[in-house]
Order: C-alpha cells, then structure tokens, then sequence
C-alpha cells in the first residue's frame, strides 16, 4: 500500500467519545493510519445517538495515536467564529506538531440552526467559508491582524499560542465552483465518496484553479471520506446500512434539513436502490477492495473509511487483514 493512506473516518454521531478515542487506537494496530472525526452538534438520525465536541476527542486521538487527524469538516461560520477555530487549531498543531490538519465546510442547519439565525442559501454560505479561511490565514501568521469584511470583524488581535508551523488547511468541496476555488485557495480538498463521473468532475475543477493561481494540481492533497457497510453477512450489512446510516441513501440536498427526527421521517423513504452507486454495501471484503482501488486510482491517496455500523472491531480486523494489504498507488 506504499504511497496511499488509508485511515478512519471516527463517527461521532454513532458513538461516545471514549469509545471513538479506542476505536482510533485499535484502527492503528489493524494497519489504518490517519483519523477525521466529524463535527456535529447533532446525529443524522435518533438511531446513531451521539454528537460529541470534536475539538476534545481529536486531542484524545492524537494522544492515543500516531498519525495524522483532522476535523472533517467543522464550519468556522455559524456556531463558531473563525477566529475560535484557527485558535483550536492551532493549538493541536502546538500540541502535535506536523500532524494536524483543518477541514473547513460551508455548513449544514443540522448543525449550525440552533443559534436561532437566519439560515442563508448555498452561495451565500460559501462566499462566509472563504471569507473565514481569509481570517483564519491573517491568524495563522503569528502577527496582530485585525478583519472588516462582509461577514466577519475582528479587532486588532493575534494568535498567542501557535505551532512552528500552521496546520493545512484542507477544503470540502463536491460543487464545480467550490472545487475551483480550493483549487486556488485551499492547502487540500476534502470530499465524500460518489461516483466515479462525479469525482472526476470535482477533480477536473480543482485541477483548473489549481493552474489558474499557478500551482501543480499533483501536488494537492485529496481526501477522500468514504461511507460503507461491511457485516458478516450481506443482509446484515443492509440493515445496518439502512438503520444506521440511511441519510447514505438520500439523493437530495441534506444542508437545510435542521432536525434528526425530520431526516428519520425522511428514513422511512429509503430504499435498498437508492444506495447504489453512493455506498458499497456487502460483506465481500474484495468488493470494498475493488471499490477503494477506484479511488486511489483517480488519484485520490488519502482516504478516510467509515463503516456504518456497531461492528467496528470485527470490521477492523477484517479489513486491516483482508483489504488494506491488496491496496496499491
């Protein structure tokens, strides 16, 4: 598996953070390297039941881990200022230098609603998400900064604590203009599992801004988060599919849904068919390995893997003996 990481995509949504920060641990001796642990402030559904603070269950996973580890994604736009967040992260790359990394996303209401504001529409909550990177780079420079723009002010202020180094900052794209702009702007890109034309197209627009602020669309690191459903049997893993996780199956656009007890509503609609061709669901570890082998090679050399259900520790084992060694760049 030289040349590609293949590492964990921690579910706070599905499990306490005692056991996300174990499961961490384990993941690094069945041979995954490398954490993202999801910011939620509330699960998809009432079935996964957790949302712990992720600032403090990354730290715990560092302290319990080797590799490299990440919010995937935190939004530095509603519940959070940026400031807050390039100070979050700073502070983990102080504490665990050359490990960290930040992933930042535009948001979603599931999360970010209950402070009670006005939810905007998608372009206006991408045009908030660079302006905020734009703060949390002036912060990143260890210098007195201050900000006036359309959405953020901040005063005369700096970072106090900050590493050698500031973290990368990785950013979630799936849209032609978002994934242009990281292109031009961001350290990384971070994206979900889809299809193969669809990743293609989001690779093709990095690619563009990347070239178009004269930078080597090659030397960009792309993660990748992957969802899927490994059990022992087929059938098992299609219940755990569709009771844990069957926001996998929902083709519409989640960010303006507010509550987790309208997406279980919503839940009531998913089929087995609305599945394909978004989640490889099976209990044939060669056809989760063919799947990631797509992956890798589209160009894609970090990818983050969520199981969807209970069975983390047999699906661990399973897959650190039976997946990962057939993986190759």
């Amino acid at each position: 598996m030289d040349g590609v990481q293949v590492g964990i995509a921690a579910a706070l949504e599905q499990f306490p953070p005692r056991e996300s920060v174990e499961l961490a641990a384990l993941a690094e001796r069945h041979g995954f390297r490398g954490q993202m642990a999801a910011d939620h402030f509330q699960p998809w559904v009432p079935a996964q039941g957790e949302a712990s603070f992720v600032w403090s269950v990354l730290s715990a996973i560092a302290e319990r881990t080797d590799g490299d580890f990440g919010p995937g994604v935190t939004c530095p736009s509603f519940r959070f200022h940026p400031a807050l967040v390039a100070q979050a992260a700073a502070t983990n790359e102080a504490m665990y230098p050359g490990r960290s990394w930040l992933g930042i996303g535009s948001g979603e209401a599931l999360n970010e609603h209950m402070l009670a504001g006005y939810w905007p529409e998608a372009p206006e909550r991408v045009r908030r998400m660079f302006e905020a990177l734009e703060v949390i780079r002036k912060l990143f420079t260890g210098k007195d900064v201050k900000h006036a723009g359309e959405f953020f002010k901040m005063h005369t202020t700096r970072l106090w604590t900050m590493p050698e180094a500031p973290p990368p900052v990785y950013i979630a794209a799936a849209g032609p203009y978002t994934s242009r702009k990281t292109g031009e702007l961001g350290d990384g890109l971070i994206t979900p599992g889809a299809s193969m034309d669809k990743l293609g197209g989001i690779l093709d627009n990095l690619a563009q801004g990347a070239r178009k602020a004269g930078r080597d669309p090659d030397d960009i690191p792309k993660l990748l988060q992957v969802h899927l459903s490994w059990a022992d049997t087929d059938e098992q893993a299609w219940s755990q599919a569709i009771e844990q996780w069957p926001n996998g199956g929902m083709k519409f656009p989640k960010a303006d849904v507010r509550s987790p007890f309208d997406f279980e509503q919503m839940a009531k609609l998913v089929r087995r068919d609305d599945f394909a061709g978004r989640m490889v669901i099976s209990s044939d570890p060669d056809e989760h390995r063919a799947s990631l082998q797509k992956f890798i090679d589209a160009g894609f050399t970090r990818i983050y893997l969520h199981n969807v259900g209970r069975n983390q520790r047999e699906w661990l084992e399973v897959f650190g003996r039976e997946v990962l060694p057939s993986l190759t760049a």
